[in-house]
């Protein structure tokens, strides 16, 4: 990479730490900008996109190791056992119905993708990313308990659809006779290797972490450092027993997170800030690679998929998965419509691009549509909406003191 390159990203970011603020009160949020940066600097000539999934693919790579860990691990499990019915509805219900709808529609659209694209479209477009829609989860005018249920969604469900996301790909690969792409029976049992791998790693290094704090072993200044580095022997080590690393990342975050202690996620803290750098730089790879793909191909019936991906695709699922959960009618459709898709979509996007070469253009051309328009519409409706629908909704209840504990 040219230093020229280098100079520049290295100045859009700080740039972004010095107006952040004020930009995101105007409704410009990080991915729309750091996405608009890639798009020029692909336009200048300062960026090969032909050549760039080779060189990105270490930065893909670790930003989902981090995203999924980090997600894991920040889940309240007390928050998820008081309201556990409403995770599991949206999780065990919503989410597959999600995951089914949208690769049924991929494969009706477009039926020279094949099954297995279709299921990567499908299921690369399912998870939600509540980071897009902040000005929801941060706005204290939205019912604590609808923040909590978005936010811990999105926390999982980008580690319970990357099983599909690996299967397909694999599928992909092997219906393409990419050479050395491993086959369905084969990634199956890659993750199952990398479940356990990742539950104990995870596990044991937050059972010791906090071992050690206790007998006053461990520099605070330096536990923030340790999690990272335990995220990466997760994934690393399932690796070199030819598991899957991403889903062992996931897992090693849900056992840490689990067995940490109160002290966890104050632990996390440094992971978070590393995810949301490297997440800067692949929202501006995305926008350098993806974007040149997405004007050559989209016609209008990509268009119309990623409508419906970011409408009925999400919001007929969601529905039915509250269907005796206690919401009224609002508050279904707010949870419905807050289903940004973005950073792990992207991901699995370039993922494949890495995986499949050329013969990923297609799906990467619906993937990368769709976070596109999901970037900027919840980017631009987060606010007003959250708004309108907080000053509509029911006030809650004051907290009981057992729910305090």
């Amino acid at each position: 990479m040219h230093s020229t390159t280098i100079l520049i990203i290295a100045a859009a970011i700080f740039g972004w730490g010095v107006v952040s603020g004020r930009l995101q009160r105007a409704d410009l949020t990080a991915p729309i900008v750091f996405v608009a940066i890639g798009g020029l600097m692909a336009a200048g000539g300062l960026v090969d996109a032909s050549s760039a999934p080779g060189y990105a693919k270490p930065l893909v790579e670790i930003t989902l190791v981090l995203v999924l860990f980090s997600d894991a691990a920040g889940v309240p499990f007390s928050q998820v056992r008081r309201d556990l019915g409403r995770y599991l509805r949206l999780l065990a219900v919503g989410l597959p119905l999600t995951v089914l709808a949208g690769w049924a529609l991929a494969y009706w659209f477009f039926p020279g993708l094949g099954l297995w694209l279709a299921l990567l479209i499908g299921a690369a477009l399912a998870p939600t990313d509540a980071a897009l829609g902040l000005p929801v989860v941060a706005n204290p005018i939205v019912p604590r308990r609808v923040r909590e249920l978005i936010t811990v969604e999105s926390g999982l469900n980008d580690g319970i659809v990357t099983p599909v996301v690996m299967l397909a790909l694999a599928g992909a690969a092997s219906a393409e006779a990419v050479k050395g792409a491993p086959s369905p029976q084969h990634a199956l049992a890659e993750l199952g290797i990398g479940l356990g791998v990742g539950a104990v790693a995870g596990g044991l290094g937050g059972w010791l972490l906090r071992w050690a704090r206790r007998r006053g072993w461990a520099a605070e200044d330096f536990a923030g450092i340790a999690v990272l580095a335990l995220a990466l022997v997760a994934y690393l080590a399932a690796v070199a027993v030819h598991g899957n690393g991403f889903i062992a990342a996931f897992c090693a975050g849900l056992a840490f997170g689990a067995l940490a202690g109160p002290r966890g996620p104050a632990e996390l803290v440094f992971l978070e800030q590393a995810g949301g750098l490297v997440s800067l730089l692949v929202w501006l790879v995305f926008g350098a690679i993806a974007i040149p793909i997405v004007i050559a191909s989209a016609g209008p019936v990509t268009v119309l998929y990623a409508v419906l991906s970011l409408t009925l695709v999400r919001m007929v699922p969601v529905a039915l998965a509250c269907i005796g959960a206690g919401f009224d009618r609002k508050t279904v459709l707010f949870i419905g419509w807050f289903g940004p898709r973005g950073l792990a979509s992207l991901v699995f996007a370039l993922l494949s691009l890495e995986e499949l070469g050329d013969g990923a253009d297609p799906a990467v051309t619906v993937i990368g549509l769709t976070v596109l328009i999901s970037v900027v519409v919840h980017g631009l409706t987060a606010k007003p909406l959250a708004t309108r629908y907080g000053n509509a909704a029911t006030p809650e209840p004051r907290s009981t003191p057992e729910e305090v504990r």
